[in-house]
C-alpha cells in the first residue's frame, strides 16, 4: 500500500465514521480519484460551489477498491448523509440493492439509470459534444488521420467514440480515425503511463489530434500530445489550462452541475427521474477560452456553431452507441 492510499483509506474511515449534521449530502467519487482533472474532479467543483456558496458542510470518500462501493453507501446512509451522490456508472448495481434498504435517503448517480423511487438519475448524451470536438478534430488535422483514447471499454466510452467519429467524418468523410482503449477493468481510468504509450502509438500511425475520453489516464494522453507537438483534446472538465497551444479544446460535460444542483435540492431532491443532458440542456459542449482561442479558426467555430444549432433543432442525429451498440461510421 502506498503512502498516498494509506492516506486515501484514512480519509475514508474518517468520513464514514464521523455523524452527519442536519442531513448533510455526501459524494462517494469514483476509482482514479477526485482530482483526476477530469470527470471525479469536475463533481468535486460542483460540490465545492455549494459548499462555498452555502457554507455547508459535505462528506466524500474516494474510492481504492471496488469492494468499498456497496459499503461507503451504505455507511453514508447509515450515518443520515442525505442526499448521498456517487459519480460513476459502476455504482449501479449497489445503488439498486442499497436504496431499497434506505428508502428514507435521497441518492442521486451520474452516468447510470437506478429505476427505485428513492434515487434520482443523471445522464448525458456524451455522444452530442463528441460529434462537435470531432468536427473541430478533422478540420484542424494537417495529416488528415485524427485519434481517440478511452478509458475502461464500456459502451458509455464508446458513444464517446463513436460520437467523434461521425463528428470527424462530417468535416471530412477521407478521414482516419484511430482508436485505443485503455482497458477493460477500472483501472483503466487511472493509468497515464499507459495513455501515454497508446498516444505515442497513435502518432506512429500519423494522428496529429487526439480526443482522450480517460479520466486520469487522459492526464497522460495530454502530456505526450504536448511534448510531441500535437493537438489534444479534453473531457468532461475544461482542460484546456493543462497545456495552453496544443489543447485544441474540451468536451464539457456538466457533472459538476449536476452535483451541485443535487446538493442545494438536498433532501428536497426530486427522485424518480432521469435527466438526460445533451446540447439543448446546456449538459454537453465544447470549450472555448483563452488558452485555445488561437488554435480555433473562425471558419471552424463557424461551422462547429452551425452544427450544434442542427444538432439542437433535430436536423443532424448524432447516432448513441448504447442504443444497439453500434456506430455507423469507424
Amino acid at each position: 500500500m502506498t503512502f498516498t492510499q494509506k492516506i486515501l483509506g484514512a480519509t475514508a474511515t474518517l468520513a464514514l465514521s464521523a455523524g452527519a449534521a442536519a442531513a448533510d449530502p455526501a459524494i462517494i467519487f469514483d476509482m482514479g480519484g477526485k482530482f483526476d482533472k477530469s470527470f471525479n474532479e469536475a463533481a468535486y467543483t460542483g460540490a465545492k460551489k455549494w459548499a462555498d456558496e452555502t457554507g455547508g458542510k459535505f462528506r466524500d470518500i474516494e474510492m481504492t477498491s471496488e469492494a468499498q462501493r456497496e459499503q461507503a453507501l451504505r455507511r453514508f446512509a447509515e450515518k443520515g448523509f442525505n442526499p448521498v451522490v456517487m459519480t460513476g456508472f459502476a455504482f449501479g448495481s449497489s445503488l439498486d440493492t442499497v436504496a431499497q434498504d434506505f428508502p428514507d435517503t435521497k441518492f442521486a448517480i451520474i452516468d447510470m439509470v437506478v429505476n427505485q423511487p428513492n434515487v434520482r438519475s443523471v445522464v448525458f448524451k456524451e455522444q452530442e459534444g463528441s460529434y462537435l470536438v470531432g468536427m473541430m478534430a478533422a478540420m484542424a488535422s494537417k495529416t488528415g488521420t485524427v485519434g481517440f483514447i478511452g478509458g475502461m471499454d464500456i459502451p458509455l466510452i464508446q458513444a464517446f467514440a463513436c460520437g467523434y467519429a461521425q463528428g470527424v467524418k462530417a468535416a471530412n468523410p477521407d478521414a482516419k480515425i484511430i482508436q485505443n482503449m485503455t482497458g477493460t477493468t477500472p483501472a483503466a481510468w487511472n493509468d497515464p503511463v499507459k495513455g501515454g504509450e497508446l498516444t505515442k502509438a497513435q502518432i506512429s500511425k500519423g494522428s496529429d489530434v487526439v480526443f482522450a475520453a480517460a479520466g486520469g489516464t487522459g492526464v497522460g494522453v495530454l502530456q505526450t500530445a504536448a511534448d510531441n507537438g500535437i493537438l489534444a483534446i479534453g473531457v468532461d472538465s475544461n482542460q484546456n489550462h493543462l497545456h495552453p497551444g496544443t489543447m485544441l479544446t474540451s468536451m464539457v460535460k456538466r457533472v459538476d452541475v449536476a452535483v451541485y444542483n443535487a446538493f442545494k435540492a438536498g433532501t428536497d431532491l426530486k427522485t424518480g427521474v432521469v435527466d438526460n443532458l445533451g446540447l439543448a440542456e446546456g449538459g454537453v459542449d465544447f470549450a472555448m477560452d483563452e488558452h485555445n482561442k488561437d488554435l480555433v479558426s473562425a471558419e471552424m467555430l463557424t461551422a462547429v456553431n452551425a452544427a450544434k444549432a442542427k444538432i439542437i433543432a433535430g436536423e443532424i442525429k448524432v447516432h448513441d452507441y448504447r442504443s444497439d451498440n453500434t456506430c455507423p461510421v469507424k
